[in-house]
């Protein structure tokens, strides 16, 4: 891997990440009048035999990718979180990519799920909600979910959100433009992205990404490289 310091650019992943434990969360699905796309993808990993998430097996990697956020698409959205933090409460700042601009947003880890449900299926996964200063106000949800009966592996990804209506006239008008297509690539790039590592992974042709962490923090993606040109990206912090 690079060097880390130009991770996001000009700005102190540190000092941006410890900001975010006075922000709330921006949330409320109850909030009247929002507009609120509700996006639901079920992905196909390669299939297990029935029974139990078998050990080393697509259910495990999967779990794997999403407990640490591999499975995020580098070009769209890189993450910084600090390794010591327990997943539930985990505030992560995010830096969302477009061309020239970068934003950079904090999420935090509200509910993890554990459970084996009435029909027998197995799921884990954890989902995160948006803090104040985001460019939208919403849910994310990723999760893997095996059917003992037959062996089906789904990696299932659950979005609920809206535009944060504090972005101002030109931040809003680039949103109409860009923001539902940019959401709607990175729901389709993390079920690609997870599709191929799992399936490397089973095949010995790649190891299970490891996590990198540089001065107690993790970045994530692992496999995203910093590039020194981010230096002169435009950057928003929290624009919304």
């Amino acid at each position: 891997m690079g060097d880390r310091s130009h991770w996001l650019g000009r700005g102190d992943p540190a000092a941006l990440l410890a900001d975010l434990t006075s922000r709330r969360v921006n949330f409320d699905r109850a909030e009247p009048g929002a507009n609120w796309h509700d996006d639901l993808r079920r992905t196909s990993l390669p299939p297990e035999r029935p029974g139990l998430p078998a050990s080393g097996g697509s259910w495990q990697i999967a779990r794997r990718l999403i407990e640490t956020y591999e499975v995020a698409c580098p070009h769209l959205i890189r993450g910084v979180y600090r390794a010591s933090d327990p997943l539930c409460g985990r505030d992560m700042l995010l830096e969302g990519r477009f061309h020239g601009l970068h934003f950079h947003m904090g999420v935090r880890v509200t509910d993890v799920i554990d459970q084996t449900r009435d029909d027998g299926s197995r799921i884990w996964g954890w989902s995160y909600e948006t803090l104040e200063g985001h460019l939208e106000k919403g849910r994310m949800t990723y999760a893997v979910v095996k059917t003992p009966e037959t062996g089906t592996v789904e990696f299932v990804t659950h979005a609920v959100s809206h535009r944060s209506p504090e972005l101002g006239p030109v931040l809003g008008l680039g949103w109409r433009l860009f923001g539902r297509r940019s959401q709607l690539r990175f729901y389709a790039g993390c079920a690609q992205r997870m599709q191929r590592i799992v399936a490397l992974v089973l095949a010995g042709r790649a190891e299970l990404p490891t996590p990198v962490v540089v001065d107690g923090l993790v970045h994530a993606p692992s496999d995203a490289e910093p590039r020194r040109r981010d230096r002169l990206a435009v950057r928003r912090v929290h624009p919304g």
